[in-house]
């Protein structure tokens, strides 16, 4: 475990050793993962969207018993149970409360006042400028190479953007996988990278193998963008049933959509009335159709199947561009260590063109 070589605004911020980030993936983030990152000197951050609110106390115990270094939680800003789920971070003493979507201003305010750094995801300088107005303590940024749910610009174009709009610090995902990216991301301006895929591909993920095995046999072009899973743009990667989804008609999707829908409130705890006041919630904050929510259910319960149960005939697998480059499975320590060592060196390479 390497000492600290690089220090930016964002491990100031949070504390951490290191300015990389482990990204809350549904059924991949888990307690094992995140506790392997920040102990790592990286920032772990557990995925909550896919948890009961007991299964994300006993997950945050969890990681606390494994690590006494600061790691993160990723919530849903317009989840029916979101200020109590803040309220579990604040109970617990989490370090970093990130968010899917923008959250109110008033439960900015309500983490910041317990010392709770609050860092939203973003998709365009217009919501990074407004989240920061709102006492936001950094943004993460992920390009159009990202895996998930993502947007058309990429890093490159999207990150300047940001940067320009806002003076807190700026994580920057989608497309980073080593030293080299993190040393560019840092000579933007960013400060600090956050990784999914690269995570995902890691002895400490609870991935199994077969699925990992068969992230790493594909290449650059191996990864689709499509709306079909839920009504949103979602990069993965390319499967018989992905090609299957992309030709089939809505009225084909009706009857698996409706039988994951009725998994999903099993699996979540969920009321029919809490789905119902999810929905107006992803109706009002993202814009979403009728259609659109009547498939959101769809993601959580087909990444289950693939990332989880490793049925890849039924389930989906989330996947940034990155995987065509990656081809190996360390541990977080390994992965952090080479990454930070590797961009050090490229820094140091870069500044002696300096006159």
């Amino acid at each position: 475990m390497i000492d600290q070589l690089l220090r930016t605004p964002f491990t100031d911020l949070v504390g951490v050793r290191h300015p990389v980030v482990q990204t809350g993936m549904g059924w991949v983030s888990g307690p094992r993962l995140v506790s392997g990152t920040a102990n790592a000197g990286g920032l772990g951050i557990l995925a909550s969207a896919t948890m009961t609110f007991a299964e994300l106390e006993q997950a945050i115990i969890e990681v606390k018993g494994r690590t006494d270094q600061p790691f993160g939680v990723n919530l849903r800003a317009d989840a029916a149970d979101a200020g109590d789920r803040c309220q579990l971070l604040i109970d617990h003493g989490v370090k970093v409360a990130s968010f899917a979507l923008a959250p109110k201003p008033e439960l900015i305010a309500r983490l910041k006042e317990h010392g709770i750094v609050v860092m939203p995801s973003i998709g365009a300088a217009k919501h990074a400028v407004k989240v920061a107005s709102w006492g936001a303590d950094a943004v993460m940024v992920q390009g159009g190479e990202g895996g998930g749910h993502t947007g058309p610009v990429p890093t490159t174009l999207l990150l300047p953007t940001v940067l320009d709009a806002v003076d807190i610090p700026v994580v920057a995902a989608g497309g980073f996988f080593d030293g080299r990216g993190l040393a560019a991301a840092l000579s933007y301006g960013a400060a600090g990278v956050g990784m999914g895929t690269r995570f995902l591909l890691t002895q400490d993920s609870a991935v199994p193998d077969a699925v990992k095995r068969l992230y790493l046999e594909r290449g650059l072009t191996d990864t689709v963008v499509t709306a079909k899973v839920d009504g949103m743009p979602h990069r993965m990667l390319r499967t018989d049933l992905v090609e299957e989804l992309e030709e089939s008609s809505a009225v084909k999707r009706l009857g698996p959509t409706m039988r994951r829908t009725l998994e999903f409130k099993r699996t979540s705890g969920m009321s029919w009335l809490g789905l119902a006041k999810d929905g107006r919630a992803m109706r009002k904050a993202q814009g979403r159709t009728l259609a659109q929510m009547a498939l959101a259910a769809n993601t959580p319960m087909m990444l289950k199947a693939g990332l989880v149960d490793g049925d890849t005939d039924a389930g989906v697998l989330a996947s940034g561009q990155v995987v065509g480059v990656i081809d190996d499975l360390p541990t977080c320590e390994e992965l952090i260590d080479r990454i930070v060592r590797r961009a050090a060196d490229e820094l140091r390479r870069a500044s002696s063109y300096v006159l």
